[in-house]
């Protein structure tokens, strides 16, 4: 049951409704749905809309982007194409319009496939009160101001969601990866998967199958195997585990090789 909707103008202030007991809303294009669907006890709110943390930095190669940046802001920002495939795969325009980078961050897979996108972009989030960037994907919630990550060099990011429809559809198998090659053999690969656990996957198996290798059908073919130990996808109304755990392979070529 919601009581009460915090709108402090400024991050010390939301902290200390969050340290009270609050619960942080950004879009709200998650957390709203769930509050009006289910059952819950009385729940407080901090939305995040007045604190100052919309925006999108790029100082050279380095990208800052503010927690409560809509996802149409990043979509429609010409210094981050690299991410608009990532973006027009969520949702659909009116929910991009509302649903926040540091909410993506949290919501529950098979949704989130922006955070997907971020770790194979090696990201760092920035916590408030002043400690240090931390990794993603994050083990525990937490007040993110923003998340800053290095642009790669041209086609070094990929890129695929597999989904049952083209808007407002969860992921099936998500797979975002980083990889730089040199002399034709595989020297740096990040490969995080969405869609296939419970949480975002870092899929290190597959990272190992692919170094020191030429990004070929039978390398990709190899690392696919190498990473279905990784997997531990559920059965939802958008497909079987099975289904997930079979669909894997065919994916990550997509992703790796674009066929």
């Amino acid at each position: 049951m919601l009581t009460e909707v915090h709108v402090p103008e400024d991050v010390p202030a939301a902290v200390g409704l969050i340290v009270s007991g609050a619960t942080v809303l950004g879009g709200g294009t998650s957390l709203m749905p769930a509050l009006n669907d289910y059952g819950s006890p009385p729940t407080e709110l901090v939305s995040l809309r007045r604190t100052g943390l919309s925006g999108i930095t790029v100082t050279g190669s380095t990208v800052t982007i503010g927690a409560t940046t809509t996802l149409s802001q990043i979509e429609h920002d010409s210094r981050l194409q690299i991410l608009n495939p990532v973006v027009r795969s969520i949702a659909s325009v009116p929910v991009r319009n509302l649903a926040t980078v540091g909410g993506n961050l949290f919501v529950p897979q098979p949704y989130g496939d922006l955070a997907v996108a971020l770790v194979a972009l090696n990201a760092r989030a920035v916590p408030a009160g002043g400690s240090g960037p931390a990794e993603l994907p994050l083990e525990r919630p937490a007040l993110v101001t923003a998340v800053t990550f290095e642009l790669p060099a041209p086609g070094v990011f990929k890129y695929v969601k597999a989904a049952r429809r083209r808007w407002n559809s969860a992921s099936l198998v998500t797979v975002a990866a980083t990889i730089v090659e040199l002399d034709g053999l595989v020297s740096g690969a990040r490969v995080a998967l969405g869609g296939v656990s419970d949480h975002i996957v870092r899929a290190a198996a597959v990272e190992e199958a692919l170094l020191g290798r030429p990004l070929t059908e039978e390398t990709v073919a190899a690392a696919a195997r190498a990473g279905l130990g990784e997997l531990s996808p559920a059965d939802d109304a958008y497909a079987s585990a099975w289904y997930r755990t079979r669909v894997f392979p065919v994916h990550l070529r997509r992703a790796l090789l674009g066929r």
